[in-house]
């Protein structure tokens, strides 16, 4: 068996960031701190800081008054910082600039008097904070099917924003089916998928093709871990989400003799090497890692956290 191992893999520069902000919070602080939802969507990761202490809400409200709470990589919504401050929390905001950059567009849209209609998967953190925004502007949408469902008439101001984690293909399905119902749609500046969602959804869909079956690492409610196991699917090969070498199945790879090993965007890279050194140790398999676009993107701790940093 080879592996192909590929590269870009695993963690981004605003899962790195939000990891880097907890791994520093806790040494100035102490483990004792608060995390509003998961800090990025991956097991192994909420393990290791649970294991330490820190504790994962999903209410504000649940956090003791006075106590240190950090902000997710996915954002929150302008509501949840009001209540953080009502009960006097020091908040330290680990959010994604690629995420913040969709939460601004969101408020200039709506100051303008558009309506946003907001491509993305209903019920994640990312999804929830950007909506939180102007929830009165914003229409979330997930297929082009649910275009032609839209209120909303062709001469009114309209524009259109994207979750980052989506997959490429099917956000320009839907960007195609909103441009042809709304010719005048406006779009941001910049894409709003994230370079590092986009570069690992290449990396698959190249390295598929000439393989027998996908191996990705990442977590069940990793939206864009679930991308790429998808995008191995749609080339017509078997892929598979796993969160660890543990759920690695021996019959899934009967008779494969290329395998294409990745990792989403919040899965660590010892992970990804232990389910390697499995199929190493099983199949006799050799490695290659293919580069399809290198990666080069760092985001700095947030200021709040940098201020500390320098007292300390």
């Amino acid at each position: 068996m080879k592996i192909l191992l590929a590269k870009p893999r695993g963690f981004c520069a605003g899962v790195n960031m939000a990891i880097e902000c907890l791994d520093e919070a806790i040494r100035i602080f102490g483990p004792h701190i608060y995390v509003f939802h998961e800090i990025v969507h991956n097991r192994y990761v909420v393990n290791r800081f649970t294991t330490q202490g820190v504790k994962f809400v999903d209410r504000v409200e649940d956090v003791p008054s006075g106590s240190i709470l950090l902000y997710s990589a996915h954002g929150v919504s302008p509501e949840v910082r009001t209540v953080a401050s009502e009960r006097q929390l020091k908040t330290i905001d680990a959010t994604c600039p690629l995420v913040t950059k969709v939460h601004i567009e969101a408020i200039r849209y709506a100051r303008k008097g558009f309506h946003v209609v907001l491509i993305g998967h209903e019920g994640h953190d990312e999804v929830i904070g950007t909506m939180g925004e102007a929830p009165e502007s914003i229409t979330l949408i997930e297929s082009p099917e649910e275009v032609d469902e839209l209120q909303i008439l062709p001469d009114e101001k309209i524009a259109y924003l994207t979750q980052t984690t989506l997959s490429v293909s099917e956000a320009n399905q839907v960007i195609e089916r909103l441009k042809q119902r709304y010719p005048n749609i406006q779009s941001p500046p910049k894409k709003d998928i994230c370079y590092a969602t986009t570069n690992r959804q290449e990396a698959v869909a190249t390295l598929a093709l000439n393989a027998d079956a996908v191996i990705v690492v990442g977590s069940q409610n990793s939206s864009n871990s679930l991308r790429l196991m998808e995008i191995g699917q749609s080339v017509g090969k078997p892929a598979y989400l796993i969160d660890g070498v543990d759920e690695l199945k021996d019959d899934w790879l009967d008779g494969a003799e290329t395998v294409v090993v990745t990792a989403g965007a919040s899965a660590p890279e010892i992970v990804v090497q232990q389910c390697v050194q499995r199929l190493i140790d099983k199949f006799g398999a050799t490695v290659e890692e293919v580069t399809i676009r290198e990666e080069h993107v760092y985001f700095p701790l947030p200021h709040e956290l940098r201020v500390v940093q320098t007292n300390t």
